[in-house]
């Protein structure tokens, strides 16, 4: 047998062509193993498309490292006693070629850093772990920003990243002379609904992508949604032209209606890119110089491109960040004791409330809800309803295809639920159904009234928001960014209170027999 060099292990997420694992790799000396495994798919309960997603890249990118002239070993979910695990595979894998190395990108999940090292060590093989490139922030970099700060606040480090990359800077300031353009941010759309959105693009799955969603029909019949409406990027070529779509047609209106939410239109100007770069499908780099290029062009307005690169330079490097700087503990965290079991609403959308209704319907089509309905509907629906935040970590893992869990535990744990205490956000997410009211159309026709906290057609949201506010009132009495609220709730009578808190009963009587 040839003698191996390098035995090169490649993630499903980390199916960058000119990826670290492949700087210097050697066709004739090196070995590129490649492994779909049950018991990542079956780490949650996963919603189908998002197996999809992940299978159907790493299958592609295989081929591509063939056509490259590349010896890859790949093993399939159908495979005869594959290995249990990727530990098991690549100490299988180090057995059978005996390399002189191993090759590793740095996973994006601690455990699988800490396992996959071990493995390495175990077989007395030298791993090469390399740093992520595809990141603008190294880990690196950030615990040193970070080093010495009582919080970390997004806002000071996508500064200093803007500073760092010069987009969207005149010398040491900002465009425009603002930094965030967020307030501009926050269009509603008139009572006739958005107009003349552009048609969602939708790529159709070909052979490698249709033997996969039969395979995991096949193997993973129990899986949350459905594979019928998959039309995710599953390569670089497919990803560019998702970028493309979104320059062209969407980002001229990303900015005013990024937060604004309507019946039956899962995708308005979303861009629907962050599944593409969390699978390194696509470089955040060359995201960030489109945008900016359309705004020097004229295609695109300030707001818009302003708040798109905040998503990207801003919010994901510094999520990233916050995530290796306080892993492993972070996933544990429960700061505010919420033990609540997480209703089956979350996984059917049989409710009566239509807004959540509508997100979860809208996730089981299409594993897809952009960012307010995260946070500002089924997470804010969670922290109200006192959801232990690791079964809404779960969920989130489990039912959104773009979701890995670097990125998603600490929007979970501390952007959504707060259960961080306040290492992400400041302060925790929090409103009445009325905030739904104003950003959709979702409570028109709806079963419960969102001006009413007390009676049978209060909106569990409201009714939750003040029970909440009641519940930690003086947890959250320290916290300034909380004072507005909480005099709010210090006008209640001891009456209303009750009335309150009585109602609150019920819906979580209701959330659990499903009839809410």
């Amino acid at each position: 047998m040839q003698k191996t060099r390098n035995l090169i292990l490649i993630l499903g997420d980390q199916l960058d062509p000119q990826g670290p694992s492949l700087e210097g790799a050697d066709p004739t000396q090196d070995v590129v193993v490649m492994a779909e495994v049950a018991s990542e798919i079956e780490r949650y309960p996963n919603h189908k498309q998002r197996v999809v997603l992940f299978l159907a890249a790493m299958r592609h990118f295989k081929e591509d490292l063939i056509a490259r002239g590349f010896r890859v070993i790949y093993q399939h979910l159908d495979a005869n006693a594959p290995a249990p695990d990727l530990p098991a595979f690549l100490g299988a894998q180090i057995v059978r070629w005996q390399p002189e190395g191993v090759v590793l990108t740095t996973p994006g999940r601690h455990d699988l850093t800490v396992a996959l090292t071990n493995e390495a060590e175990q077989a007395g093989i030298p791993l090469d772990m390399r740093p992520d490139t595809h990141f603008f922030c190294s880990k690196e970099s950030f615990s040193v920003w970070a080093q010495g700060r009582k919080s970390l606040v997004m806002e000071y480090f996508y500064r200093d990243m803007r500073k760092q990359y010069g987009y969207l800077m005149q010398g040491s300031k900002p465009v425009g002379g603002t930094w965030n353009y967020d307030k501009e941010n926050r269009g509603t759309f008139s009572k006739n609904g958005p107009q003349n959105l552009p048609p969602s693009t939708v790529y159709s799955p070909d052979a490698i992508t249709q033997a996969v969603c039969q395979s995991v029909e096949q193997h993973f019949p129990n899986l949350y949604g459905s594979t019928e409406a998959f039309g995710w990027p599953v390569t670089p070529t497919d990803a560019h032209a998702a970028l493309d779509d979104f320059i062209e047609n969407r980002l001229p209106h990303f900015g005013t209606y990024q937060d604004a939410m309507w019946t039956d239109e899962p995708f308005l100007y979303h861009a629907r890119l962050a599944a593409a770069l969390n699978l390194k499908l696509i470089n955040p780099r060359t995201v960030c110089d489109r945008a900016v290029a359309a705004y020097a062009a004229g295609a695109a307005p300030l707001n818009a491109v302003e708040g798109f690169i905040r998503q990207v330079l801003g919010w994901r490097e510094f999520i990233r960040g916050v995530y290796w700087h306080h892993m492993p503990a972070y996933i544990n965290h429960n700061a505010l004791q919420a033990n609540n079991p997480l209703p089956d609403l979350f996984w059917t959308g049989n409710t009566r409330m239509r807004c959540m209704q509508q997100v979860v319907q809208q996730l089981l089509q299409y594993g897809y809800a952009h960012h307010i309905q995260r946070l500002m509907v089924s997470g804010l629906f969670a922290l109200l309803y006192r959801a232990e935040p690791a079964a809404v970590q779960t969920w989130f893992m489990a039912m959104y295809v773009d979701a890995v869990e670097w990125v998603t535990l600490p929007n979970t744990i501390g952007m959504s639920q707060y259960a961080d205490g306040g290492v992400v956000g400041t302060k925790p997410y929090i409103a009445t159904g009325k905030y739904i009211k104003r950003m959709s159309n979702y409570c028109k026709g709806c079963a419960y009234n969102p001006d009413l906290a007390t009676g049978p057609e209060a909106c569990p949201f409201t009714t939750l928001y003040w029970d909440f506010l009641m519940e930690h009132e003086a947890t959250l009495g320290s916290n300034r960014r909380m004072g507005f609220q909480l005099k709010n709730l210090q006008r209640k009578s001891h009456a209303q209170r009750e009335a309150i808190a009585e109602r609150a009963t019920v819906v979580h009587e209701l959330a659990q027999t499903g009839a809410l």
